[in-house]
Protein backbone atom coordinates (compact mmCIF):
# COMPACT_ATOMS: atom_id res chain seq x y z
CA UNK A 1 0.00 0.00 0.00
CA UNK A 2 1.00 3.51 -0.92
CA UNK A 3 2.37 4.99 2.26
CA UNK A 4 0.96 8.27 2.92
CA UNK A 5 3.69 10.41 3.00
CA UNK A 6 4.54 8.84 -0.81
CA UNK A 7 1.46 10.57 -2.29
CA UNK A 8 2.48 14.35 -4.06
CA UNK A 9 0.43 17.23 -4.77
CA UNK A 10 -1.38 15.77 -7.73
CA UNK A 11 -2.16 12.85 -5.94
CA UNK A 12 -4.01 14.58 -3.78
CA UNK A 13 -5.39 16.54 -6.52
CA UNK A 14 -6.68 12.86 -7.93
CA UNK A 15 -8.10 11.84 -4.70
CA UNK A 16 -10.35 14.98 -4.34
CA UNK A 17 -11.46 15.37 -7.50
CA UNK A 18 -12.68 11.59 -7.73
CA UNK A 19 -14.26 11.68 -3.58
CA UNK A 20 -16.01 14.76 -5.19
CA UNK A 21 -17.10 13.58 -8.76
CA UNK A 22 -16.22 9.82 -9.26
CA UNK A 23 -18.13 9.35 -12.66
CA UNK A 24 -15.58 12.12 -13.87
CA UNK A 25 -14.10 11.35 -16.63
CA UNK A 26 -10.37 10.45 -17.44
CA UNK A 27 -9.70 13.32 -19.74
CA UNK A 28 -11.96 16.18 -17.69
CA UNK A 29 -9.93 14.79 -14.54
CA UNK A 30 -6.45 14.96 -16.31
CA UNK A 31 -7.72 19.02 -17.35
CA UNK A 32 -8.72 19.20 -13.16
CA UNK A 33 -5.09 17.92 -12.12
CA UNK A 34 -2.93 19.44 -14.76
CA UNK A 35 -1.99 15.93 -16.77
CA UNK A 36 -2.09 14.76 -19.97
CA UNK A 37 -4.79 11.58 -20.02
CA UNK A 38 -2.22 8.76 -20.18
CA UNK A 39 -0.18 9.61 -16.97
CA UNK A 40 -3.15 10.74 -15.39
CA UNK A 41 -5.35 7.14 -16.05
CA UNK A 42 -1.52 5.59 -14.87
CA UNK A 43 -1.46 7.32 -11.50
CA UNK A 44 -5.19 6.63 -10.68
CA UNK A 45 -4.66 2.82 -11.49
CA UNK A 46 -1.50 3.26 -8.94
CA UNK A 47 -4.08 4.45 -6.47
CA UNK A 48 -6.86 1.89 -6.92
CA UNK A 49 -4.24 -1.00 -7.22
CA UNK A 50 -2.64 0.87 -3.66
CA UNK A 51 -5.80 0.05 -2.04
CA UNK A 52 -6.01 4.01 -1.82
CA UNK A 53 -9.11 4.08 -3.50
CA UNK A 54 -11.01 1.36 -2.71
CA UNK A 55 -14.32 1.72 -5.11
CA UNK A 56 -16.74 3.63 -6.77
CA UNK A 57 -20.01 4.20 -5.55
CA UNK A 58 -23.52 5.47 -5.83
CA UNK A 59 -24.74 7.88 -3.35
CA UNK A 60 -28.31 6.52 -2.63
CA UNK A 61 -31.10 7.83 -0.76
CA UNK A 62 -32.21 5.37 1.61
CA UNK A 63 -36.03 7.30 2.41
CA UNK A 64 -36.51 7.16 -1.67
CA UNK A 65 -36.38 3.55 -1.20
CA UNK A 66 -38.28 2.86 1.61
CA UNK A 67 -35.73 2.89 4.22
CA UNK A 68 -37.14 6.09 6.48
CA UNK A 69 -35.34 4.95 9.90
CA UNK A 70 -32.26 5.61 10.56
CA UNK A 71 -30.84 3.91 14.14
CA UNK A 72 -27.34 3.59 15.89
CA UNK A 73 -27.27 0.83 18.41
CA UNK A 74 -24.44 0.55 20.90
CA UNK A 75 -23.81 -3.30 21.50
CA UNK A 76 -21.89 -4.52 24.69
CA UNK A 77 -20.59 -7.97 24.60
CA UNK A 78 -20.55 -10.70 27.34
CA UNK A 79 -16.82 -11.10 26.53
CA UNK A 80 -14.60 -9.23 24.66
CA UNK A 81 -12.42 -12.42 24.02
CA UNK A 82 -11.00 -12.39 20.32
CA UNK A 83 -13.26 -15.22 19.42
CA UNK A 84 -16.32 -13.46 20.06
CA UNK A 85 -15.62 -10.10 18.85
CA UNK A 86 -15.24 -12.07 15.59
CA UNK A 87 -18.10 -13.94 16.14
CA UNK A 88 -20.85 -11.25 16.53
CA UNK A 89 -18.61 -9.18 13.59
CA UNK A 90 -19.24 -12.15 11.26
CA UNK A 91 -23.11 -12.29 12.33
CA UNK A 92 -23.72 -8.10 11.94
CA UNK A 93 -22.26 -8.85 8.30
CA UNK A 94 -24.81 -11.27 7.32
CA UNK A 95 -27.41 -8.75 8.45
CA UNK A 96 -28.10 -6.40 5.48
CA UNK A 97 -29.79 -3.65 7.87
CA UNK A 98 -26.52 -3.48 9.54
CA UNK A 99 -24.86 -0.39 6.86
CA UNK A 100 -21.64 -0.11 9.35
CA UNK A 101 -20.15 -2.10 12.22
CA UNK A 102 -17.47 -0.30 14.54
CA UNK A 103 -15.21 -1.78 17.19
CA UNK A 104 -14.93 0.93 20.01
CA UNK A 105 -13.04 1.11 23.16
CA UNK A 106 -14.77 1.82 26.42
CA UNK A 107 -18.49 0.89 27.84
CA UNK A 108 -19.25 -0.33 24.48
CA UNK A 109 -18.11 -2.63 22.48
CA UNK A 110 -19.49 -1.90 18.78
CA UNK A 111 -21.51 0.87 17.32
CA UNK A 112 -23.72 0.07 14.57
CA UNK A 113 -25.62 2.07 11.90
CA UNK A 114 -28.98 0.44 10.91
CA UNK A 115 -31.14 1.21 8.14
CA UNK A 116 -34.85 0.21 8.44
CA UNK A 117 -38.06 0.70 6.73
CA UNK A 118 -40.52 1.96 9.92
CA UNK A 119 -40.50 1.59 13.64
CA UNK A 120 -42.42 -2.05 13.47
CA UNK A 121 -39.48 -3.72 11.16
CA UNK A 122 -36.94 -1.99 12.78
CA UNK A 123 -38.33 -3.50 16.32
CA UNK A 124 -38.64 -7.10 14.88
CA UNK A 125 -35.30 -6.57 13.52
CA UNK A 126 -33.76 -6.08 16.88
CA UNK A 127 -35.62 -9.09 18.69
CA UNK A 128 -34.92 -11.46 15.53
CA UNK A 129 -31.93 -10.60 14.46
CA UNK A 130 -29.45 -8.77 16.75
CA UNK A 131 -30.62 -9.58 20.07
CA UNK A 132 -30.10 -13.28 19.72
CA UNK A 133 -26.54 -12.35 18.26
CA UNK A 134 -24.11 -14.62 19.71
CA UNK A 135 -22.53 -13.01 23.10
CA UNK A 136 -25.13 -9.72 23.20
CA UNK A 137 -25.18 -8.83 26.65
CA UNK A 138 -26.85 -5.64 25.88
CA UNK A 139 -28.20 -3.29 23.37
CA UNK A 140 -29.04 0.46 23.36
CA UNK A 141 -30.31 2.25 20.56
CA UNK A 142 -30.45 6.11 19.26
CA UNK A 143 -33.28 6.59 16.72
CA UNK A 144 -31.58 9.43 14.16
CA UNK A 145 -34.25 12.37 14.22
CA UNK A 146 -31.90 14.84 11.61
CA UNK A 147 -28.78 14.56 9.81
CA UNK A 148 -26.93 17.53 9.30
CA UNK A 149 -24.00 16.85 7.92
CA UNK A 150 -23.20 13.42 6.14
CA UNK A 151 -19.99 13.23 4.05
CA UNK A 152 -18.33 10.38 2.38
CA UNK A 153 -14.37 10.20 2.32
CA UNK A 154 -11.49 12.09 3.82
CA UNK A 155 -11.18 15.63 4.51
CA UNK A 156 -8.72 17.11 1.97
CA UNK A 157 -6.96 20.36 3.26
CA UNK A 158 -8.27 23.80 1.19
CA UNK A 159 -11.42 22.17 -0.35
Amino acid sequence: MMANHNLDDIDRMLLSELQSEGRITNVDLAVRVGLTAPPCLRRVRALEEAKIIRGYHADIDPVALGYAITVYAMVSLKSQAEYALREFEEHVTALEEVRECHMLNGEVDFILKILSRDLQSFQEFLTSKLTVGPHVDSIKTSLTIRTSKNLPGVPFEGK
